[in-house]
């Protein structure tokens, strides 16, 4: 008789809590007429990210490093220091391009690979492509990485960053996103600009006089500076 009454007991209490979304913990055998339900948080699996190829695109050479045009390569550089990433070192089965990866696992960024091209800008698809392609028979099985290229953005403030991830959207005259965006097909890929400025005149040639100049120290310090939030906008990119 006593035995149908704990029963009895225990039956109430999980049907009264079940109806209030409270988990009960109730030992085998014990008298729940004396003892009150436990409560606790329900356990929450991790959200399930995606692995990161960062591209940076630019001009190659020391005469066209830390130009306004080679943006993306200063921010992919000031990048791997702000995450702790070993050196850029050039891979030829990714595409011929200079990768950096994490020194250690398990740091604070996700599963991200960072390459930048070592071709010209009007010829930066081919290598961006070769480097996804293989970059991807890479991911476990089941398992989809996603591609991010990061440029120079003409007509933005100086280290404002801007994301777009809808394909087909204009390249805006930007000749490394026409290559890509020419032989990449169906891939999506999501971009992300930091923005360099613009000179005063519209004028071809003096776009372009600009955009090949050297950065001074005021734009370097501000494009360098936008690296907290590319960190932010990858990390939003990396849920989906």
């Amino acid at each position: 008789m006593e035995k149908c009454k704990r029963a009895k007991s225990r039956t109430r209490i999980r049907d009264s809590t079940a109806r209030q979304g409270v988990t009960v913990a109730v030992e085998e055998g014990e008298d729940t007429g004396s003892r009150k339900p436990t409560t606790g948080p329900v356990p929450m699996t991790a959200a399930r990210t995606l692995p990161l190829l960062v591209c940076s695109v630019g001009n190659p050479g020391s005469s066209y490093a830390n130009t306004l045009h080679s943006a993306g390569h200063t921010v992919l550089n000031r990048l791997a220091e702000h995450l702790g990433y070993g050196g850029f070192r050039k891979e030829r089965e990714l595409g011929n391009g200079n990768v950096s990866r994490p020194a250690v696992t398990g740091g604070g960024a996700g599963d991200w690979t960072l390459w930048q091209s070592t071709s010209y800008m009007n010829e930066s698809g081919t290598g961006v492509r070769a480097a996804y392609t293989a970059w991807s028979k890479t991911m476990p099985v089941g398992t989809e990485g996603r591609l991010v290229v990061v440029y120079d953005e003409l007509e933005k403030g100086l280290g404002a960053v801007t994301v777009r991830t809808q394909q087909g959207a204009s390249a805006k005259g930007h000749n490394g996103l026409k290559s890509i965006m020419s032989v990449m097909g169906k891939t999506p890929f999501a971009r992300v600009g930091v923005g360099i400025g613009r000179p005063v005149s519209r004028e071809s040639d003096e776009v372009a006089r600009y955009v090949l100049k050297k950065m001074g120290p005021v734009e370097k310090t501000a494009i360098e500076g936008s690296v907290e939030e590319v960190v932010k906008r990858l990390k939003q990119l990396e849920m989906g």
